[in-house]
C-alpha cells in the first residue's frame, strides 16, 4: 500500500515509547557495574555478569519479531508486545535495586533485559510499518531524540538526587546499594510504563492489506518450529545491505560495550582516585560517570534534530561514517584526560555517534527489507549487536585480567578503536536510496 505521510506530531507519538524504554537501558548502563561492585563483584567478573543483556536480545528479539509479523488483534500488530514488555520491565526495575546479593541482581538483569527486548524490537519495525521510505530517516531520528532525552534523565538521576535534592548522600558501601540509586530505578519504572502507554493509546496500526493471505501465512508458521524455520529462511535470504551493515554493527557494539562496562568505574578510580568501593570518592566518581552518560545522551537528543538534514546533504552512509569517527575520538581522548569537566567534552563526540547509531543503520536497512518480514529481519539485525556483546561478556574478563591488568581506562580506549574501525566499514554499505536493486539482493545473489 502507498503509506500516507505522517505529521510531526504523529511521528512524535509513535516514537514516544522509546523515552520510557531508554529509562530501562539508561539506568542499567550507568549503574549496573557499580551495583555489582557494591554487591562484591571483582573487575574480571563484571563482563560475565553483563551477559544477560546481549544473550536475551539474541534469543528474544528475532522470536518476538517473527511473532509480531504474524500478529493482528484489537491492539494491532506491534502494540501488544509494547504493553507486555513495559509491564514486565517496570516490575524488574522496581525489584533490581533491592537485590540482596550479587547473583540475584544478575538474575533480575536477565528478566529486565528480556522484558525490554519484548518492547523494543517491535518499535523498530513500527517505523517501517507506518512510514513511507522518504520519512523513515526522520522516524528513526525521532526515536534517537527520545532515546537521548530518556538517557539524559535516567543517567543523571542518581547525581541529581544527591546534588540537587540531597537524597542518599553517603548511603552506599560494600553490600549496600545507595538510596539515590534505588529511587532512580523507581522513577524509571513509572516512566517506562507511562511512555509506552502513551504510544499505545495515541497511535493506530494499519491492518494487513490482504487479510486472507495474512491468515494463511500465520497458519503456515505456527509454534516454535515454525518460528525457527522462519528465522532460518530469513537468514539464508538476507539482503546484501543487511550483510554489509552487519560488520559495521559488530565493531560499533564492541566499542560501545567496552564503554558501558567500564566507563563509570574508570572515572571513579582513574579520575576521582577512589581506592575502593567504600570510599566516598567512588560513589562520587560513579555518579559523575552517570552524568557523563547523561551528557552524551543530551548531545544525542540535540543532534537528532539536525541529523535528517545532515543525512540529506551528505548521504546516510557518509553521515554515519563521520558520526562514528566523532565517537571514536571521544573515547580515545579519555586516555589523556584527568579533569572531570573535560570528560564532558569527550562525551560530545560519543553523543554525536550515538544519535547516528540509533538511526542511520535502521534507516538504511529498512528500505532493503521485504515489508511482510520487517519484524523478523529487525530481530535478526539485532544478532549483530548482541553477538559482539556476548563475545565481550565471555572473553573480555580474561583480557582484563591477563592483558590489561584490570585497567578500566584501557578498556574504554579499546572501545574507541572499535568505533573507528566501524566508521571505515560503513563505506562498503549500499544504501537503498542510491542503489535499490543491489541493496535488496539476497546474500547468494549479491556474492
Amino acid at each position: 500500500m502507498d503509506k500516507p505521510r505522517l505529521s510531526f506530531w504523529q511521528i512524535w507519538n509513535m516514537s514516544f515509547g522509546f523515552l520510557g524504554i531508554q529509562f530501562g537501558w539508561g539506568l542499567q548502563m550507568a549503574n549496573m557495574s557499580a551495583i555489582y561492585e557494591y554487591l562484591g563483584a571483582k573487575p574480571e567478573q563484571i563482563p560475565m555478569l553483563w551477559l544477560a543483556a546481549p544473550l536475551t536480545g539474541l534469543l528474544v528479539q528475532p522470536v518476538i519479531g517473527s511473532m509480531s509479523d504474524r500478529t493482528w488483534g484489537r491492539l494491532g500488530r506491534r502494540r501488544p508486545y509494547f504493553l507486555v514488555g513495559a509491564l514486565l520491565s517496570s516490575a524488574a526495575l522496581v525489584l533490581m535495586p533491592n537485590a540482596p546479593s550479587l547473583w540475584i541482581a544478575a538474575g533480575l538483569l536477565w528478566v529486565l533485559d528480556a522484558s525490554i527486548n519484548v518492547s523494543m524490537e517491535p518499535f523498530r519495525a513500527f517505523v517501517a510499518d507506518l512510514l513511507p521510505e522518504e520519512q523513515r530517516t526522520r522516524g528513526f531520528g525521532m526515536q534517537s531524540l527520545f532515546i537521548g532525552l530518556g538517557a539524559v534523565v535516567a543517567s543523571a538521576l542518581p547525581w541529581l538526587l544527591t546534588n540537587i535534592f540531597y537524597v542518599g548522600i553517603g548511603s552506599g558501601g560494600v553490600g549496600t546499594i545507595p538510596l539515590n540509586v534505588k529511587l532512580s530505578f523507581y522513577v524509571g519504572a513509572a516512566a517506562f510504563l507511562g511512555a509506552v502507554l502513551w504510544t499505545i493509546l495515541t497511535t493506530k496500526e494499519y491492518p494487513p492489506e490482504d487479510m486472507a493471505a495474512f491468515q494463511a501465512m500465520k497458519a503456515s508458521k505456527v509454534g516454535i518450529g515454525g518460528g525457527v524455520a522462519e528465522i532460518k529462511d530469513a537468514i539464508l535470504n538476507m539482503p546484501a545491505t543487511m550483510r554489509q551493515l552487519a560488520w559495521v554493527q559488530v565493531c560499533t557494539w564492541f566499542g560501545l560495550f567496552c564503554m558501558w562496562l567500564y566507563f563509570p568505574v574508570a572515572v571513579a578510580r582513574n579520575v576521582f582516585g577512589a581506592p575502593n568501593e567504600s570510599s566516598p570518592l567512588y560513589q562520587s566518581g560513579v555518579e559523575w560517570g552517570g552524568l557523563c552518560f547523561a551528557m552524551y545522551s543530551a548531545v544525542c537528543f540535540v543532534f537528532s534534530f539536525f541529523l535528517p538534514a545532515v543525512a540529506a546533504r551528505l548521504g546516510r552512509r557518509n553521515t554515519h561514517t563521520l558520526c562514528l569517527l566523532c565517537g571514536a575520538a571521544g573515547l580515545l581522548s579519555v586516555a589523556v584526560i584527568h579533569d572531570k569537566y573535560v570528560l564532558l567534552l569527550s562525551m560530545t563526540g560519543v553523543g554525536i555517534a550515538w544519535a547516528s547509531i540509533l538511526s542511520m543503520p535502521y534507516a538504511i536497512l529498512a528500505g532493503s527489507l521485504p515489508p511482510q518480514r520487517t519484524g523478523v529481519y529487525m530481530g535478526i539485525f539485532n544478532f549483530f549487536i548482541v553477538l559482539p556483546e556476548i563475545a565481550a561478556s565471555l572473553g573480555f574478563g580474561w583480557v582484563m585480567a591477563h592483558l590489561l591488568d584490570n585497567n578500566r581506562l584501557a578498556a574504554v580506549v579499546a572501545g574507541g578503536i572499535f568505533l573507528a574501525l566501524a566508521a571505515v566499514l560503513v563505506q562498503r554499505v549500499r544504501d537503498p536510496l542510491t542503489d535499490p536493486a543491489q541493496a535488496r539482493r539476497p546474500i547468494a545473489a549479491a556474492a
